[in-house]
């Protein structure tokens, strides 16, 4: 493979104290994807073309555009998502676990020299599934 076909990936796993199926309403339902991560017009769909909403910044609208590439009720989660420049993929895995759900959240396609848009990424999703976290437990 040569660099410029190379890419790395942002993973973070966490044990939620919560089910699969609340925490997959917590990543589909438009209302809660906005309370921990933007606004939004996603649909668990297939194919369906969505945008997330940011505030605008000078070098950016704000705008990410993305679209459904698979749903696997309560369990797998993928949607592209292109801003910036950068073209990935987000994918959603939950598995039961003992007490909760074990979720692992993948953003695969950063080329190596997307070093900024991969630390910016690392660090906002650190942030978004914080949120995540405090809305599922506002939520219980």
């Amino acid at each position: 493979m040569n660099d410029s076909a190379a890419s790395r990936s942002v993973v973070i796993e966490r044990q939620l104290s919560h089910p699969p199926e609340k925490v997959w309403r917590a990543l589909t339902q438009g209302a809660l994807i906005e309370e921990w991560l933007m606004k939004n017009d996603f649909k668990p769909v297939v194919g369906h073309k969505f945008t997330f909403r940011s505030k605008p910044m000078p070098e950016w609208d704000g705008v990410i555009d993305a679209q459904v590439t698979e749903v696997e009720s309560q369990a797998r989660l993928s949607y592209t998502w292109s801003a910036l420049g950068l073209q990935s993929i987000v994918t959603w895995t939950l598995t039961p676990a003992s007490g909760g759900t074990h979720l692992r959240m993948e953003q695969s396609g950063f080329r190596l020299d997307q070093e900024a848009a991969y630390r910016g990424a690392n660090y906002g999703w650190q942030r978004f599934i914080g949120n995540l976290e405090r809305v599922l437990g506002e939520r219980a």
